[in-house]
């Protein structure tokens, strides 16, 4: 088995497609010539490959003596054949008895394996096949390619990050002959990736001491208009001194073609960026009284895009300081920084504030062709169960995919149940009512939509149906204020669920509509609806059932409008639960 490993029989293993023509195989055999002793080889390993390969088939019956726990997912072993095709098993399994698990078997957990970097559940699966077999099958589709239709899946993010978790198994497990495979697998991509994307194949050059391919990625970084300051905090230090060393002598080499660095610059970047690393807005605001500096030239937006909590990405957007469409030194807007990030809620601030979803980098990626191509199968088509967080990956895309195609709406024909509302407090109600009801029917598009706004500061978002129908007085009076005062209260409620609104209106449109019809034409009997005679009761349900087939619908059109699928499907199935609980109920 030990010589199984070597590339020789690598190769004699992959040679079985050959046997298929039994004929030729017999005829050599039979002439007793020099090949004859060669192809037996092949056939025997080929059958010793196609039986070992049996053994992890779920088909089969389980016959492992132990179990790897890799993203969850617990995986039959047989501590036998791993231990005979890695050192690094065998004196693992020689030490560590592992942790006896329900079915008796011994347990190991591979985050307590890895002495560093990431081996996802697919890639493991890839890399005991071929310990098993000898064979390297095919990269699977779900986890090394992205949800881009027009990218080839050679360069693009997923593919990157697959066989960076190859090369780490390959390595850590201690298998010479895939870790020279991936090796040149990854130095042919380091010079078609865009700079970004050559950064997880430094790391796992240095952890993995590759020098052939830490040196090609340092040249290719130092090379690039990489900022320093994503150097610095996304290498190891000793790479990013190597970096910085490459740089300096370059620019000597260009006779003082580039201007020199100013200390005193540099030493209030990096204390804005530490502000900021901090969640101390008001340190940076202070910082930039003491000084000339400006928001922009520290490029502090799109560093707390990268870095920082999304609430800091909210209070730097709300001191007015940065135009949100600058690019920095790699051509890169904020919005596609914020891409590679992908959290929704940035992403929807940046583009409330007036950030442009069209604009391409020097590569010619949007901030959705950018999200798309580090967006794995895997995660996209993740179903999203009871309870759970949406797919913030497939809501990135909705978002910035809706922005690229939507229409422009007029701020003030976007409330128009609202024209005919003179009073402010029947405003303030109506506004109420809607932001409850959104929250019932799509509450992730709800819930993301008042955190934008700042709505979840508002106390009266919570729990308006209940206070509606138990007391119908929705606003607390302080008799010590004045007229005034109230309406200047009143009025800032009223534009904080205006926000809420509009941005439902702007990523949400049919859902939106269903919800203007329901609230003129459903409003008050969805608060009573266990009132009136048996037969009201019964019109009253029948018409609630009616609403459900009207949210249907409004998520299919949303998904006809995108000519794709979209993660609405998840919310319908949520949203069909809880109101058939809610009828059921009543």
């Amino acid at each position: 088995m030990e010589n199984s490993a070597e590339p020789s029989s690598s190769i004699s293993f992959t040679s079985s497609s050959h046997l298929s023509n039994g004929s030729m195989s017999d005829k050599a055999y039979a002439s007793g010539g020099p090949e004859a002793g060669l192809n037996l080889e092949i056939i025997s390993l080929s059958k010793l490959s196609c039986n070992l390969g049996q053994l992890l088939c779920e088909s089969g019956g389980d016959f492992s003596d132990a179990d790897i726990v890799v993203e969850d997912n617990s995986v039959g072993i047989h501590r036998c054949i791993l231990a005979a095709r890695s050192k690094f098993f065998c004196d693992l399994f020689r030490k560590d008895k592992g942790c006896v698990g329900k079915e008796g078997n011994p347990k190991y957990w591979m985050t307590n394996i890895l002495p560093y970097g990431r081996i996802g559940y697919e890639a493991f699966l890839t890399f005991l096949s071929y310990l098993y077999t000898g064979k390297l099958r095919p990269s699977p589709v779900e986890v090394s390619t992205c949800v881009d239709n027009i990218c080839a899946h050679d360069v693009c993010r997923p593919a990157i990050d697959f066989a960076v978790e190859l090369m780490y198994a390959s390595a850590i497990f201690q298998v010479s002959e895939l870790v020279s495979l991936f090796q040149r697998r990854l130095l042919n991509l380091v010079g078609k990736a865009v700079v970004e994307d050559v950064i997880p194949i430094v790391v796992v050059a240095f952890h993995c001491q590759l020098s052939q391919l830490l040196t090609q990625c340092i040249h290719r970084v130092a090379r690039s208009n990489l900022e320093a300051i994503s150097i610095e905090k996304e290498l190891p230090s000793k790479v990013a001194e190597e970096i910085r060393l490459l740089r300096l002598k370059s620019q000597a080499e260009q006779e003082n073609k580039v201007a020199p660095l100013d200390p005193l610059h540099e030493k209030r970047v990096k204390g804005i960026h530490k502000a900021l690393d901090s969640d101390d807005v008001e340190l940076v605001r202070l910082l930039l009284t003491e000084s000339d500096i400006t928001l922009d030239e520290v490029y502090a937006l799109h560093y707390a895009v990268a870095y920082c909590d999304p609430k800091i990405v909210t209070e730097v957007l709300s001191l007015g300081l940065s135009d949100v469409n600058l690019r920095n030194t790699r051509g890169n807007s904020v919005l596609h920084v914020a891409a590679r990030r992908k959290e929704p809620s940035i992403i929807v601030s940046l583009l409330t504030k007036g950030a442009s979803a069209s604009e391409p980098t020097f590569e010619g990626q949007s901030a959705l062709s950018i999200c798309k191509r580090s967006t794995r199968p895997k995660e996209y088509q993740m179903k999203r169960e009871n309870g759970q967080e949406a797919n913030k990956d497939r809501m990135c895309i909705d978002i910035l995919e809706r922005e690229m195609r939507r229409n422009p709406i007029a701020g003030d024909a976007s409330i128009s149940s609202l024209a005919m509302a003179d009073d402010l407090h029947m405003k303030f109600l109506y506004l109420e009512d809607r932001v409850a009801f959104a929250r019932m029917f799509f509450p992730t598009e709800a819930k993301l939509a008042m955190e934008i706004a700042h709505a979840e500061t508002t106390s009266e978002l919570a729990g308006l149906l209940s206070s509606r129908g138990s007391s119908g007085n929705l606003m607390e009076v302080d008799l010590n204020e004045t007229p005034i005062t109230q309406n200047k209260r009143l009025l800032s409620r009223i534009e904080t669920l205006s926000r809420t609104v509009e941005l439902g209106r702007r990523y949400f449109p049919h859902c939106s509509q269903v919800l203007d019809k329901f609230m003129e034409d459903d409003l008050p009997d969805a608060f009573y609806l266990e009132k009136g005679t048996p037969e009201e009761q019964r019109m009253k349900r029948m018409r609630y059932m009616e609403l459900k087939d009207e949210v249907n619908r409004a998520f299919n059109k949303d998904k006809a409008e995108l000519h794709r699928s979209g993660f609405s499907s998840s919310y319908s199935a949520s949203f069909k639960e809880r109101t058939s609980y809610k009828v059921q109920k009543l």
